[in-house]
């Protein structure tokens, strides 16, 4: 039963939201769920919360350089990073060398790779010490994780279901992150970016899946918080959740993320896996 301080999260333009909406049917695939595919940061995980605030100004840095940057330029980047969240980091920094130089401002420009260094230099600096946190016990794995998750992944465990985590962030930072959290031990595999190639790991988790253990679509459930995860699961037929988590509070409702996963056209959209049993009996 939700408490009340979750009843009271779930408001959004001055109306109650369900724990649990329901935006497509989704009888004909219940009890055919074999495997959950997990996306990490946001979903899971909050240890990268912020990163958006360390992506905009590297971005508007380096496509401006010494000129004075522009409340439309800053609009632009804002827009971009919202519209890419869940792909891999190279395929956004691609986006900048491209707007470096399509736009002249700055005549100092780099490679994709570099501006890609560059962005985890500075991103790794506050999830470092996120990290070491929890790794000498000062900080619990629940203060960096949404409400619920651990609960829910191993609710999923019990049902005899193989878990995968696929992430756009390094293979190496996710792994080590997940293991940070305590969350390892519940994953037949965590497959973050491969190192220097420019492959989509959400995708080829899936497509292992699929080819290699002979699963098809309805037998797959993919969770996740951007439109990529959404998209891919949805182009194989898997049932897809959405979830609209609040990351600095690690419950509740983002009504930005909300609206993201309803047109990335989710089955279903959750705030936190707090309500998460009425996901379950949903599919079981």
């Amino acid at each position: 039963m939700a408490d009340n301080n979750s009843i009271n999260d779930r408001q959004e333009t001055g109306r109650t939201l369900p724990a649990v909406e329901i935006l497509k049917d989704i009888s004909d695939k219940r009890s055919a769920v074999k495997a959950v595919i997990f996306d990490f940061d946001g979903t899971i995980s909050t240890l990268r919360q912020g990163w958006e605030e360390i992506m905009e100004p590297l971005m508007v840095e380096m496509i401006a350089g010494e000129e004075v940057p522009n409340q439309k330029l800053v609009d632009e980047v804002r827009e971009y990073i919202d519209e890419s969240t869940g792909i891999q980091t190279i395929f956004q920094m691609q986006w900048l060398e491209k707007e470096v130089r399509r736009r002249g401002l700055n005549p100092r420009v780099h490679d994709a790779w570099w501006y890609k260094d560059e962005y985890n230099r500075r991103l790794l600096e506050m999830v470092k010490v996120r990290v070491e946190k929890l790794e000498q016990g000062i900080k619990a794995p629940e203060d960096f994780m949404i409400a619920g998750a651990e609960a829910f992944i191993e609710c999923l465990c019990s049902k005899g279901l193989d878990l995968y985590i696929a992430s756009g962030t390094d293979h190496q930072d996710v792994v080590r992150e997940a293991a940070a959290l305590g969350l390892s031990k519940y994953f037949t595999q965590i497959q973050g970016a491969p190192e220097r190639r420019a492959d989509c790991s959400k995708e080829a988790v899936i497509r292992l899946l699929m080819e290699t253990k002979g699963l098809s679509g309805k037998e797959l459930l993919v969770i996740g918080d951007g439109k990529v995860e959404i998209a891919l699961g949805l182009e194989v037929g898997a049932v897809t959740l959405g979830v609209a988590a609040d990351e600095i509070r690690r419950r509740g409702l983002d009504p930005v993320k909300r609206n993201r996963l309803i047109k990335a056209g989710a089955h279903m959209i959750i705030q936190d896996f707090s309500g998460s049993e009425e996901v379950l009996n949903l599919l079981f």
